[in-house]
């Protein structure tokens, strides 16, 4: 039986041109040997499997070929390799510096290439510093790790650093293809960038996969056969699950997801890799980003199709709910059950055939609204009577009237919550100054609306009738309000002024306005001419926010002071944020502004503020 030697070694490259994926590094690696510019010690760090080791043998051969010597010749006797995770003492440097200073018997350099050199002890990096920094004419050093970050930086700053790259999945797949072709088996592209991708970018890990799947195959190498082996969902899946999104069948979806599940496969990588399915899509969408997409052609074609049935608000709404899911899903308690939620909720993006409309996710309200009914003959004829009993009846008297007669056209709103929270018996009495002034032509006055008419109309708070009759009860409310032309004219003091005031921010701080009392708490409202209500507030954002509720606040005013007239100038004056105390020694000033013998208090006990 032939001895078999793994793909790995087998194909490991033996000059530059063959290192796959690092032209950078051995481009200028090729240009500092001809132009006799290399540096004497060399770090060269990056992840697993891209060419470290290969590209340290590869540069100790050439540094010491002069073209007189036969290309096989490999001057292994000039090439020593130190494993660092086995021999990391100050000893094993010690052996390492003595070996330096004896010069080459054949070639010009002795290089040392230290692998894994992130291991050493901090004693032997110490022990290692002077030699790397002043090296014999004839060393070099190679230094390789995949952690740079462990090395100390006086050992890095002695180094030129060459940075490996990860190899892409297109170079993965080309190398891939050439060894297929060398070894007669006949592969599949989907097969080979499959293989790559599931490398992540290190060649080593790519053949060893290769070799695996091949020994399961033999010489036809498919998609199928290495999808089976390596057990990973392959683009079918997913292109048959977003069909079933697409076509809203979450029954067929939630089925598919449990064959899923029997095949063995995780759900947290399913849910990653639908995502990734719908970036895909999405990269189809533009012809600038199609380079992005890392499939086969036969399988590019595929996922055209796909994207074609699809738009952009779709796969970005996809996105974000498998992303969703896929970052809740080790801390869910019930994983299978997020998935299948998730795979519901993907479902129903799409109904009949067309993509909702995201932007109108929220219903608007026009759409519960109901138009009113039109009138019955009997609602008619009570409407006549009203009417012909406002034109030829009297005013009531002022005792039989509601609060609404002095209201002001925008007060009743506001009213009927005042009545939640207060009863007629808190109220301020009325000022017998403040009484409405008689009016030039006498006012038609409408029915009032009575509590008890109220209460006898209320219906379920949960139907649409309800709301038809709460519109008919605030409408006759509304006409029991006094019309836009009604001018009162009552006269208040300032007092009043004041009291109706810290009236109003009680009203308030019952109903939960705490932020809108503390600015009305700022400063007492004075009046200056005849009608000007003038409040001064310490910052521009107090003023906004007053601003805002102002309508309320001069409506209840308004109503309770009699008078419509009334005009609210609100200042600010930021020299007046000075007199609030925020820090200890602004408190203590304060007190000591009140009462000096606290001073006298401090000094004789020798207190601290």
């Amino acid at each position: 039986m032939e001895h078999f030697i793994v793909s790995a070694r087998k194909y490991r490259p033996q000059t530059f041109k063959d290192v796959v994926g690092q032209q950078a590094i051995t481009n200028t690696l090729k240009n500092a040997i001809e132009h006799d510019h290399l540096a004497q010690a060399l770090l060269f760090t990056g992840p697993r499997g891209v060419g470290k080791t290969t590209c340290a043998r590869i540069l100790a051969k050439m540094i010491n070929h002069d073209g007189t010597q036969s290309p096989e010749e490999d001057f292994a006797f000039n090439i020593f390799e130190l494993d660092a995770a086995s021999n990391n003492s100050v000893d094993d440097i010690r052996n390492l510096i003595d070996q330096v200073r004896i010069p080459p018997q054949v070639g010009k350099y002795k290089v040392y290439i230290i692998d894994e050199v992130h291991m050493l002890s901090q004693s032997a990096f110490n022990a290692f510093l002077k030699t790397l920094e002043e090296p014999p004419q004839h060393a070099i050093f190679i230094l390789a790790t995949t952690e740079k970050h462990k090395i100390i930086p006086t050992i890095l700053s002695r180094c030129q650093i060459f940075d490996f790259k990860r190899i892409t999945v297109g170079d993965a797949k080309n190398y891939l293809g050439y060894i297929a072709q060398q070894e007669g088996v006949n592969a599949e592209e989907d097969a080979l960038n499959i293989i790559a991708q599931k490398a992540d970018g290190a060649m080593r890990d790519a053949l060893s996969i290769y070799d695996r799947v091949v020994s399961f195959s033999g010489k036809e190498l498919t998609r199928q056969a290495v999808t089976e082996n390596l057990n990973v969902l392959d683009y079918d899946t997913y292109i048959e699950v977003t069909d079933l999104i697409l076509t809203n069948n979450i029954p067929q979806l939630l089925l598919s997801y449990n064959d899923i599940l029997s095949s063995g496969f995780d759900g947290h990588h399913f849910i990653s890799g639908l995502a990734s399915h719908f970036r895909d899509l999405l990269v189809c969408k533009d012809q600038k980003t199609i380079q992005l997409l890392e499939v086969g052609e036969q399988t590019k074609a595929r996922y055209f199709d796909q994207a074609s049935k699809t738009n952009h608000q779709f796969l970005i709404k996809a996105i974000e709910l498998a992303n969703e899911c896929d970052l809740k899903y080790k801390t869910s308690q019930n994983q299978r059950l997020l998935v299948e939620l998730t795979l519901m909720q993907l479902a129903s993006i799409t109904f009949d055939g067309e993509k909702k409309k995201f932007e109108q996710s929220i219903i608007p309200a026009s759409v519960f609204e109901k138009q009113p009914a039109p009138l019955s003959s009997e609602e008619k004829s009570l409407v006549r009577d009203n009417e012909h009993a406002e034109t030829s009846a009297e005013a009531p008297k002022e005792s039989q009237l509601p609060s609404a007669e002095h209201k002001t056209p925008n007060s009743h709103c506001a009213d009927e919550k005042e009545d939640n929270y207060h009863s007629e018996e808190t109220m301020l009495p009325e000022p017998p100054e403040a009484k409405a002034q008689p009016v030039s032509q006498p006012i038609p006055t409408p029915k009032p609306v009575t509590d008890s008419e109220v209460k006898k109309e209320k219906v379920s708070g949960l139907s649409l009738k309800s709301i038809q009759k709460k519109r008919e009860i605030e409408a006759r409310q509304q006409e029991a309000a006094p019309t836009k032309d009604v001018v009162l004219n009552g006269e208040f003091t300032e007092t009043q002024l004041q009291a109706t005031w810290d009236d109003y921010v009680k009203r308030i701080k019952k109903q939960g306005s705490k932020i809108l009392a503390s600015i009305l708490e700022t400063d007492l409202p004075k009046l200056q001419e005849k009608n000007h209500i003038v409040i001064e507030l310490p910052n521009e954002t107090m003023k906004i926010n007053l601003e805002r509720e102002q309508n309320k606040l001069m409506s209840y005013l308004k109503q309770k002071l009699q008078n419509t007239e009334i005009r609210l100038v609100i200042n600010v004056n930021e020299q007046s944020a000075k007199k609030y105390a925020f820090t200890p020694i602004e408190k203590y000033n304060k007190l000591k502004e009140k009462n000096p013998l606290i001073e006298k208090l401090r000094s004789t006990f020798d207190l601290d503020v």
